[in-house]
């Protein structure tokens, strides 16, 4: 059977079809057509085939195999070539970034020059805001999402005080009462709110907690339309839900890649500026990397700074090769995969479970995430209302599944789709009953309290 057949047998699938035996799940692995990436990546050993069910891609993902071996062939040509590495090894270090940026691109939906490879994603967000926060006269305010994730929060309040902006022109939309996630139309609603008050909106693509996805494009054209700038934390969005950032007009975004980018914990981040903004004089923070290749080590010789066109010109210092290599390796599989492929398995893989977690474990599981597939990505975030979840979570772990716990009641799981399969759904779950009920034994003897 062809990879486009079996992709489309597996988007069939649906919740009317979905059976609950293991067998069902077994013949969803065997018409998978990215079946055999999983065997690309190092998994924790455990009880299942060997490796433990690790379902924590949305919080770090698994290393490839390949990245052992791309960091030796550059600490290789270190050893070997010294200072002459930057011209002579064979993905030279003068523009070592430029072997990322094609498949960050499609990862993306960007033009390569709209992308880099750069610094931790909060520095990002603070250069990035820098340029794109612009407030003058009346429009001042920058609208964010609440709860964001905290580094954004702190990022942006003390952006905002560090330049001598007034904190209270932070504008922080809450979903609705009662409600988990925030709904596009209700950011959209405060966007046209503040109107001609609004400098900028700086949003996440999907949201860390609930697992919910933003309609960037909607938010992006409703901020245009008021006449402020759209920039996006994309750290939960990248490598997991597909992305058009050039098409959708977006302003900036900024995102990490040691979630669904598997590029390793604390992993070199990423950028997008749109090419709309490429060669105008925005303000910004500059270093050497930042400047013109021909004229960058003239140095002292030409001490005003010119960009380069494009993301590149924000950068500040000469890439981190041994940071960058891994990335490499991640994308190189993502390339094999593509991105409309591996959404086409997610959709199947996340709706599978979450239909498990509703036929086999009832009212004794609460899924928070939207149940629409357009509104999430591979993230599914549950809450249990029997039970404290911090019990549930250290129960699966000691039976061999890798979940995370979220403050105050969440757990939060994500089937991935280059590395999980659809037995794993299936075995999370069936082992989740076992869980409960020695998680009510721990909350009996208080040891989680």
């Amino acid at each position: 059977m062809s990879a486009r057949a079996s992709i489309a047998s597996l988007e069939e699938a649906h919740v009317g079809a979905f059976e609950a035996g293991e067998a069902f799940a077994r013949h969803l692995d065997s018409i998978d057509p990215l079946r055999g990436l999983a065997e690309e990546f190092l998994h924790p050993p455990g009880p299942f085939d060997g490796r433990r069910l690790y379902f924590c891609g949305h919080s770090l993902g698994l290393q490839p195999r390949r990245t052992r071996s791309i960091l030796e062939e550059e600490l290789e040509e270190w050893a070997t070539l010294g200072v002459e590495g930057h011209r002579k090894a064979r993905r030279p270090w003068f523009d070592y970034h430029l072997h990322a940026r094609e498949g960050l691109a499609r990862v993306v939906g960007a033009k390569p020059e709209e992308v880099v490879a750069m610094n931790g994603l909060t520095t990002n967000l603070h250069l990035l805001m820098l340029s794109f926060h612009r407030p003058s006269g009346a429009r001042r305010r920058l609208l964010m999402e609440k709860p964001a994730f905290p580094s954004d929060t702190y990022a942006v309040k003390t952006h905002l005080r560090a330049r001598g902006l007034d904190p209270s022109d932070l504008v922080e939309v809450s979903p609705r009462e009662g409600e988990e996630g925030l709904r596009t139309e209700d950011l959209v609603a405060a966007i046209e709110r503040e109107g001609e008050a609004l400098s900028s909106v700086m949003l996440a693509g999907v949201d860390f907690l609930t697992g919910t996805r933003l309609d960037v494009e909607a938010v992006t054209r409703a901020a245009h339309r008021v006449g402020a700038t759209a920039g996006f934390d994309l750290a939960h969005a990248a490598g997991n839900v597909p992305l058009r950032l050039h098409d959708w007009g977006a302003d900036w975004a900024a995102w990490c890649h040691y979630k669904y980018m598997n590029s390793g914990p604390g992993a070199i981040a990423g950028a997008f500026v749109h090419e709309r903004h490429a060669e105008t004089n925005l303000p910004r923070f500059a270093g050497w990397w930042g400047n013109e290749p021909a004229t960058r080590f003239r140095m002292q010789l030409i001490p005003e700074f010119h960009p380069v066109a494009g993301a590149d010109g924000w950068q500040l210092s000469n890439p981190p090769i041994l940071a960058l290599a891994p990335l490499l390796a991640s994308l190189e599989l993502f390339d094999r995969a593509g991105m409309d492929r591996l959404r086409a398995k997610s959709r199947v893989l996340t709706g599978y479970l979450h239909w498990l977690l509703r036929e086999r474990r009832g009212d004794e599981v609460m899924v928070v995430t939207p149940t629409d597939p357009e509104r999430r990505g591979a993230q599914l975030s549950l809450r249990f209302p029997r039970v404290d979840a911090r019990a549930v979570v250290m129960t699966l772990r000691s039976a061999g599944a890798v979940v995370d716990f979220r403050e105050p009641d969440l757990i939060r799981v994500a089937p991935t789709a280059l590395y999980n399969s659809f037995l794993d759904a299936w075995r999370l779950v069936e082992i989740l009953g076992p869980a409960l009920r020695g998680a009510h034994a721990v909350e009996v003897v208080g040891g989680f309290h």
